[in-house]
């Protein structure tokens, strides 16, 4: 796979054009909420926008697109479908609670209420496992990154993580959250310029308008199944209950786009539009990975499908955009993570260390969180250089990053509702644990079904807190955690 000039021109310009963005957010940021939750000024549109596009990572290009090579249409219905029903269908719930929480409590990270809700322990349990465990999935991402790049261009892999790393360590320390939502903007332009390139490209090329639908009668019958074994209508609901917990706030990053909203209208409008996008963008963006193998057929290794669409049948400069569009997801992915990950350690971490923390002034407060992003990015990107050396342990370190995923969202997110007022710390830390320990399980006993292997962390954790919470329905609340439930509970406008 070779780019040619035309290319590489389309590449720099768009990698120069995120620097730029970056030293324009720098001058928007007075403090540290500006840095981490944009003052809570970020338009609902580019918020939507931003929630939506931090769903997407390279594996849409690679992984997900040897999916739709091998199993046809169902990746729409059991990944984007469940992620917009899970978005559309809480819109007045968590997005709503996030706003509160920045505008009672002043949030600047998603698990800041959690030692007011539960207790300093439980919050710093929650926040060094989330943290130490991200530090190595993101190392991957920028392997992963690197990986894709050299498929395209030959760069070697330890360059392409530098190169990668060395620009997003740029925008991200010096732009804070408005980088990275104004780059997750550019993203999603570059990602519909792509996108539509290589829908139209596709579809001339299968003869025109009717192939839309008159191609799946050219493909394997099992390619317009909505549930394609294993992706079984139980796996379907097993992902819609993961992906109601992660895009609701228990991946800590998308939390961040609903707590930068100005006011609960506003972050409603933000939900509808990111689940909007879900239901009618990926129906776009899979075309050409559904029609692959009647262009590519017999593909021995088809996570190669779509690159090999994108030389074939666009012109230089267009191969170039969709490159652009497949390497920027991942790097906004990264970018949200890191920002998020920066205000944990700032905000939730460094305090408990110290007392100092809480007396620092305005101008304080922002050097240390650009500091701590600066460290933490550069700790992801080493990690990202050794990764031929931790070999199957970086995976295991990033499959046990998604497994922790669901359960500490358990305690998270339904610590918002009224519901479950008198599940204490010690339902948070057990309902943990137990979620933990249920994925250690399906791993030690291999076997089950692929939907309850995904689920079962998640569905013990949430049996473990209901019961924990059932057996204190006796004991008195905390009056604090009766007051931010009250909060919660209020219908009226902040």
């Amino acid at each position: 796979m070779k780019l040619d000039q035309l290319d590489f021109i389309v590449i720099s310009a768009f990698f120069v054009l995120m620097v730029g963005i970056g030293i324009w957010a720098h001058f928007k940021n007075k403090n540290s909420e500006d840095y981490y939750t944009g003052g809570g000024k970020v338009p609902w549109w580019l918020s939507g926008i931003s929630h939506h596009v931090a769903g997407y990572s390279g594996a849409v290009f690679v992984a997900y697109a040897a999916l739709a090579y091998t199993h046809g249409i169902s990746i729409y219905f059991w990944w984007a479908l469940t992620v917009a029903i899970a978005v559309l269908s809480t819109v007045k719930i968590f997005p709503v609670r996030w706003v509160r929480l920045r505008q009672k409590f002043n949030i600047q990270s998603p698990l800041e209420y959690l030692s007011t809700r539960y207790n300093r322990p439980t919050q710093q349990i929650m926040a060094w496992s989330g943290v130490l465990l991200k530090l190595f999935d993101l190392g991957a991402k920028w392997a992963a990154i690197a990986i894709l790049l050299k498929v395209f261009t030959g760069i070697p892999i330890a360059y392409g993580i530098l190169f990668s790393g060395i620009i997003s360590i740029v925008y991200i320390t010096i732009g804070g959250l408005w980088a990275v939502i104004m780059t997750d903007f550019i993203q999603f332009v570059v990602q519909i310029g792509a996108g539509v390139a290589m829908f139209i490209a596709v579809m001339t090329k299968l003869g025109g308008w009717g192939s839309i639908f008159g191609m799946w009668e050219q493909l394997p019958a099992h390619h317009s199944d909505p549930f394609a074994d294993p992706y079984t209508v139980w796996f379907a609901l097993a992902f819609l209950l993961i992906n109601v917990l992660s895009y609701n706030g228990g991946t800590w990053s998308l939390a961040t786009k609903y707590i930068s909203s100005p006011d609960e209208t506003k972050t409603k409008r933000a939900a509808i539009l990111s689940g909007a996008l879900y239901l009618i963008w990926p129906l776009i963006l899979f075309f050409p990975m559904w029609a692959a193998p009647l262009l590519l057929p017999g593909m021995e290794d088809p996570t190669e499908s779509y690159g090999l669409l994108t030389l074939e049948l666009l012109p230089s400069g267009l191969v170039g955009l969709v490159l652009a569009s497949m390497f920027s997801a991942t790097m906004s992915m990264t970018a949200g993570d890191i920002n998020t990950i920066s205000a944990v350690i700032t905000r939730d971490i460094l305090p408990s260390l110290s007392k100092k923390m809480e007396k620092l002034s305005q101008s304080k407060m922002l050097r240390v969180a650009k500091v701590v992003t600066f460290a933490f990015t550069l700790s992801t990107i080493i990690i990202a250089l050794q990764y031929e050396s931790f070999g199957g342990v970086l995976g295991l370190i990033v499959s046990w990053f998604a497994a922790l995923v669901g359960p500490i969202s358990i305690p998270m997110l339904l610590g918002m509702l009224p519901q479950f007022k008198n599940c204490d710390e010690r339902a948070a830390i057990f309902s943990i644990i137990a979620g933990l320990l249920a994925f250690i399980a399906t791993k030690v006993f291999p076997g089950c079904a692929y939907a309850l292997e995904i689920s079962l962390p998640v569905i013990i954790s949430l049996c473990v807190y209901v019961v924990f919470g059932f057996a204190g329905r006796k004991k008195a609340v905390k009056p604090e955690v009766e007051a931010m439930i009250e909060l919660f509970l209020s219908d009226r406008e902040l």
